[in-house]
């Protein structure tokens, strides 16, 4: 490795014939002051990054290329996105889509060695594929980038070149945790007991998840990333001590970087590692828990479509939903709001018009109750959702599309149909309607308590455990597709 300055580096760049492709450490850790340089030396070049931030260079030239389109791509005229579950991008980039440079940020030099830090992800193949075609490996180094472990450390003589840049990681804004996700929380939290292998996606249901999870022990985490309610965990205690939390990338606060930095607990894996669905089921009562932007009735999740257009892509929700049903013991939870607030549309619809992210899990929860999928036939799947995820709204203009569609669905109005239906640890209960004193709808509730109070969808702690209430069924007026009036 030479430590060169920008400008030097900028000379280096600048001799690259044609247009090369060039991929970039993306997420919260993209080293850009490398990318500023790389932008002034080259009039046209490729650049591939998964989930890349805003301020990524964006220009007449440049082509921008990701598998999983992040808010600095998102809408781009010139992105092209290649449709790839998180796993199988190492074999992309090795094989359709070669580099020519690869950017990386890492720690400063220790004993011979560097670490990725926070990003590891696709980058170790990102690094194999250009070394096997002589190409650049160019680091910038950062005395904030937390020094991790695993496959994060990267031998010095790997890279070709590395100038000197100290900035902090940028963290991603707080974001407030709405009424709907708490109560999602609460539900999806319910089914995850003491032990249980957990994987969270990226979003403020799966945050949500983890800030129900402290009172548990014996967790252990094998995700794809993480964030400070990892961290969380770890404080409370929720963790298993004899198990690394495992994961490519993560991001968050500067708490969770310092606590990251030379933290043995903590192992950073290359992706097609962490995300290989056959190592994912070898996890015991592997647990993973995923958002979407829809579902249908047919119980598929639609995680990457937006009007027409990529929102994200297929990222690890495909090998994670696989490798959970997989495990002995383990479920593929799917979690969202049951209305979207900003479009004011229902997020459960009769069939999904675009590309399906993933497809056959455990459960689908939203704020409205809980959907049991696995084990069910396809008319009691589209009940359970019409019934326990959608809005009330919406459910009789659902039912009747569920029928135009071929489905029959099935399930009572306001409650579970019977047993089966129901997620483990928890009986049936008559609840008092507010109203009147009366009994009313049906709720909920762990096995191990006696009363529940009623009043619309809520989620409270009782004897550490959580209680559920569902929403009696009920009908507004609905014109036209799904939306409130």
């Amino acid at each position: 490795m030479r430590i060169i300055s920008e400008r030097q580096l900028g000379s280096v760049l600048g001799a690259l014939a044609g247009t090369p492709r060039v991929v970039a450490g993306g997420n919260f850790a993209a080293p850009r002051q490398a990318l500023a340089v790389l932008d002034g030396a080259l009039a046209r070049y490729r650049l591939f990054a998964l989930n890349a931030q805003p301020g990524m260079p964006d220009r007449p030239g440049v082509t921008l290329e990701s598998p999983f389109v992040g808010p600095g791509m998102r809408g781009r005229r010139g992105l092209r996105y290649f449709p790839c579950r998180l796993s199988l991008v190492p074999a992309l980039l090795a094989d359709a889509l070669p580099p020519d440079v690869v950017l990386i940020q890492t720690s400063v030099p220790s004993d011979g060695t560097v670490s990725l830090g926070t990003e590891v992800n696709v980058l170790p193949a990102a690094i194999e594929a250009v070394r096997a075609r002589g190409g650049l490996v160019i680091a910038q180094l950062n005395p904030r980038v937390p020094y991790t472990y695993g496959d994060a450390e990267v031998p010095c003589d790997v890279i070709d070149y590395a100038i000197e840049a100290e900035a902090p990681l940028p963290s991603p804004p707080e974001r407030s945790v709405s009424d709907a996700s708490a109560v999602i929380g609460d539900r999806v939290a319910a089914l995850i007991g003491d032990g249980a292998t957990v994987q969270a996606g990226i979003g403020a249901v799966p945050d949500a998840v983890l800030a129900r999870l402290d009172g548990r022990r014996g967790l252990a985490v094998w995700s794809e990333m993480f964030s400070d309610g990892v961290l969380g965990l770890a404080k409370a205690g929720a963790l298993d001590p004899g198990q690394p939390v495992t994961a490519s990338f993560a991001f968050g606060s500067a708490d969770l970087y310092a606590w990251m930095d030379r933290n043995p607990d903590v192992r950073m894996l290359r992706t097609e590692t962490v995300n290989d669905p056959a190592k994912i089921a070898r996890c015991r009562r592997m647990t993973s828990v995923n958002s979407a932007l829809q579902v249908d009735l047919f119980a598929q999740a639609n995680a990457t479509w937006v009007g027409g257009q990529v929102h994200s892509g297929f990222g690890g929700q495909t090998d994670f939903v696989v490798g959970a049903l997989h495990s002995r013991g383990g479920m593929a939870i799917i979690a969202l709001p049951s209305w979207h607030p900003k479009a004011d549309v229902s997020t459960v619809v009769a069939r999904l018009d675009g590309p399906v992210t993933s497809f056959q899990h455990s459960y689908i929860v939203s704020e409205q109750g809980t959907a049991t999928i696995w084990g069910r036939d396809m008319d009691e799947q589209a009940g359970q959702i019409i019934e326990h995820v959608a809005h009330p709204a919406v459910r009789q203009q659902l039912r009747a599309a569920g029928r135009a569609l071929g489905l029959r669905p099935v399930g009572a109005l306001a409650g579970h149909r019977d047993d089966r239906d129901r997620p483990p640890g928890v009986v049936e209960q008559r609840v008092l309607d507010p109203a009147d004193g009366r009994a009313g709808g049906r709720a909920v509730v762990p096995a191990d308590h006696d009363e529940v109070g009623a009043g619309g969808v809520a989620g409270q702690h009782v004897g550490g455990v959580i209680a559920h209430h569902v929403l009696p069924d009920w009908h507004g007026g609905v014109l036209g597709m799904p939306r409130l009036q």
